[in-house]
């Protein structure tokens, strides 16, 4: 193939930052962080400034590539590295800069909730992240984004105040509630359609540093009773308590009691976003279902520490992942039942089945303030199939599939499994506002520039 840099394009990255597939670095350069995906870029664009992307898409243009997007490139569905595309890397990208005073931060396209975290609990203020640490903050944002602070605060898009953006066209523009508002709007919860954002804006709160928390565990045996508990229970919790429910394996760690290690069980989680003693007294109840927890192995830590909780769960390029998710508007004590017993027929002893409950500030913002799709459902449920050998992937991706055909909804796009269902997983995930994105999507990107993502096609002309 002939280099892009000698095909007479007006190329003015530094040739050391394109990554052709004779390059040296091509192989690592193109790895993602789920170890089951493995595609074949036609170049990689290492961009540090807003005007390299500028560059990228110029040359993406002119070869006729089409373009995916790597932030912080922890992506299930493998999107951040598109086959044949050109890429757009901004990992370098992870600049974070912290406003006290309007209590605001701007945070570069690569950057990852840890640089986030570690930047605003310096003030303790906090931006509505992930539950990873090494998730990237522009990936969840613009497909939701769920946390520890989705009912105080709602979700990562909710706090979303102005993005600097880079438009199929070269353009650079700036969406605000007065500048672009339309692909603002878009941008919460629309993912990655509508061009390269290389700088986010978000409002923050004060949380932490130090935060209660709930740890706790419940044997296996009991786990249907207890999230029938659970899900009584959270009906009536205040906003300032945000909940997961967790069937998964119990960690092989001395902070775990002896006789549940190594063992499926139920992880019954809360964060209080509230002063430490006050929120450990919104967080009791959670370890009082039925006859009260094996252990609470929770309690007052710093929130940064909270944020790290799960890190070691998801190694990056040496476990393969297929997660896929269904909303649900309640949860029935039958679906609790089939729920339970597809995790204790999971393949892999690594994987979990989660229940999310969807209310708080997250679910009372309308379809005029947000694209996101799914503010009027109870639930989420999401089965995490994760694994190790390549000859057991159809085992767990068909026992994921299964466990997530019991809920029977539509999927939150950052757990898609891989996208199999296509424009349809699209449009019904977005529901009520998928016919307004694809107007934004015509006028931002009308040729489809980039569609490694959960595509949504560009409106037809009148």
């Amino acid at each position: 193939m002939q280099s892009m840099t000698n095909r007479g394009m007006p190329v003015t990255i530094p040739a050391e930052r394109i990554i052709e597939p004779d390059h040296p670095d091509f192989d690592v350069a193109r790895q993602e962080w789920n170890g089951m995906v493995d595609h074949r870029p036609a170049v990689i664009v290492r961009a540090t400034s807003t005007e390299d992307v500028v560059a990228a898409l110029a040359i993406a243009r002119a070869a006729g590539l089409s373009v995916s997007i790597r932030g912080g490139g922890h992506n299930v569905a493998g999107l951040a590295v598109g086959d044949g595309a050109l890429v757009v890397d901004l990992s370098a990208m992870r600049s974070v800069e912290v406003d006290v005073d309007r209590r605001r931060v701007r945070v570069g396209g690569g950057a990852r909730w840890r640089d986030v975290d570690a930047a605003t609990q310096a003030h303790a203020l906090a931006a509505p992240g992930g539950m990873v640490s090494d998730t990237g903050v522009a990936g969840l944002t613009l497909s939701g984004g769920m946390g520890w602070l989705r009912s105080k605060h709602g979700l990562s898009c909710d706090a979303l105040r102005s993005a600097q953006v880079v438009v199929a066209d070269g353009r650079i523009l700036r969406a605000t509630e007065d500048e672009n508002p339309d692909l603002l709007w878009a941008l919460k919860g629309g993912g990655g359609n509508f061009g390269v954002v290389t700088e986010l804006e978000f409002e923050l709160f004060p949380v932490g540093p130090i935060v209660a928390t709930s740890i706790a565990l419940y044997p296996i045996d009991e786990a249907g009773a207890r999230l029938r508990d659970f899900r009584d229970l959270v009906a009536d919790l205040p906003d300032e308590v945000s909940t997961l429910a967790d069937l998964a394996p119990i960690p092989d760690d001395d902070a775990f009691p002896g006789a549940m290690r190594g063992h499926g069980g139920l992880i019954v989680m809360g964060v209080a976003a509230a002063e430490p003693e006050a929120g450990a007294r919104l967080l009791r109840p959670l370890g009082s279902l039925g006859g009260g927890a094996v252990a609470d192995v929770g309690g007052s830590m710093p929130y940064a520490d909270l944020q790290q909780f799960f890190d070691a769960d998801y190694p990056s390029g040496t476990m393969r992942y297929y997660w896929k998710s269904s909303f649900a508007n309640d949860l029935p004590d039958g679906m609790i039942d089939r729920l339970v017993d597809g995790f204790r027929r999971r393949p892999s002893h690594h994987s979990t089945v989660d229940f999310w409950p969807h209310g708080g500030a997250a679910a009372r913002v309308s379809f005029d303030e947000s694209a996101f799709g799914q503010r009027e459902t109870g639930w989420l449920i999401s089965a995490e199939a994760n694994w190790e050998d390549p000859a057991d992937d159809a085992a767990n991706i068909g026992w994921d599939r299964d466990t997530v055909a019991e809920v029977g909804g539509t999927a939150y796009l950052n757990f898609p499994g891989l996208l199999e269902e296509g424009e349809q997983q699209a449009r019904t995930s977005h529901g009520a506002t998928f016919g307004r994105l694809t107007e934004v999507k015509r006028a931002y990107d009308p040729d489809n520039l980039f569609r490694f993502n959960a595509n949504i096609p560009p409106a037809i002309g009148r």
